[in-house]
C-alpha cells in the first residue's frame, strides 16, 4: 500500500497541548513541511514570541530562540544580521505582534530586515484567557469586550498586513487561513513565496495566517472554521497583498 500522508520529519510528535480545534498546529505543520522540502533544516532559526504556540518548540526539530512578549522581530533582526546565511523566521500571535510589539514589526519591515515574520491571527489573546487584542473584530465577544467589541469604546481592529505592505522595506506580504483544505494549500503557497523572498534577499516578508480559537470564541471545536469564515474573513480578506 502506498503511503500518501505522513507527518514531516521535523515535527517530533503529533500530540500537542493546545485546545481541540485550534488552528495553530495546522499552521506549524505547514511551516515544518516547507522547511523540510526546501532543505533548510540545518540553517533554520525560529524566534518565537509569547502565546499558546510557545509550546511548539518542544515538538520542533529546528533551532528556536524565545523572545520577550512582542520582541521577536528585534531578536530576529539581530540573529539575521549576525548569521546572514541562516534562514530566520518569527512565530507570533496577533496579541504578541499587533498588541504587545507593534512597533517592533513596523520598524523591522521599514528597515527591510531579511527575515520572514509569521503571525497566527485568531483575533484574541488565547494564552492569557481570551482577552481582546488589537486584531479583535468589531462585535466580537471576548473576556474584556463583553457584549462585543465596540468602535467607540475600543477602536477599530488593526489590519497588520495592509499596514506593513505600504512600507518600502516589505518585499512580500500575504494573508491566508487554515480553516479549509483549499485554505491550507494556499497558506503553504504563500509561505513558500515568503520564504523564497528571504532566500533571494529581497527584504522583509510577512504571512498572516488566520487560525481558529474555538475556546476563546465560545464555540465548539467543529464550529471554529465557520466562525472564521463568517466573522474574520470579511474583515481580513485573503490573498497576496504585496509581492516584489
Amino acid at each position: 500500500m502506498q503511503k500518501v500522508f505522513e507527518k514531516p520529519d521535523l515535527l517530533l510528535k503529533t500530540e500537542h497541548s493546545l485546545c481541540p480545534g485550534c488552528g495553530e498546529p495546522v499552521a506549524l505543520r505547514i511551516i515544518l513541511e516547507l522547511i523540510q522540502e526546501l532543505g533548510l533544516r540545518d540553517r533554520t532559526i525560529c524566534v518565537a514570541g509569547i502565546g499558546c504556540y510557545t509550546a511548539f518548540p518542544m515538538i520542533m526539530d529546528v533551532d528556536v530562540m524565545q523572545a520577550l512578549h512582542g520582541r521577536a522581530p528585534s531578536v530576529a533582526t539581530g540573529v539575521k544580521r549576525v548569521r546572514p546565511d541562516a534562514f530566520v523566521f518569527t512565530m507570533q500571535g496577533d496579541g504578541d505582534m499587533i498588541s504587545e510589539g507593534l512597533q517592533e514589526v513596523i520598524h523591522s519591515a521599514a528597515r527591510g530586515e531579511k527575515f520572514t515574520a509569521i503571525v497566527f491571527n485568531n483575533a484574541v489573546f488565547g494564552e492569557t484567557g481570551g482577552h481582546m487584542t488589537a486584531a479583535t473584530v468589531l462585535g466580537q465577544h471576548t473576556k474584556t469586550t463583553v457584549g462585543g467589541r465596540d468602535r467607540e469604546r475600543h477602536g477599530n481592529p488593526i489590519k497588520i498586513s495592509e499596514l506593513l505592505a505600504q512600507l518600502d522595506g516589505a518585499a512580500y506580504v500575504a494573508r491566508a487561513a487554515v480553516h479549509t483544505p483549499s485554505g491550507i494549500k494556499l497558506t503553504k503557497q504563500y509561505l513558500h513565496d515568503a520564504f523564497r523572498a528571504q532566500l533571494e534577499g529581497k527584504g522583509f516578508s510577512l504571512v498572516e495566517i488566520l487560525t481558529m480559537c474555538p475556546t476563546d470564541w465560545f464555540v465548539t471545536p467543529d464550529q471554529g472554521p465557520a466562525f472564521l469564515e463568517e466573522k474574520l474573513k470579511p474583515i481580513y480578506p485573503l490573498g497576496v497583498i504585496k509581492s516584489l
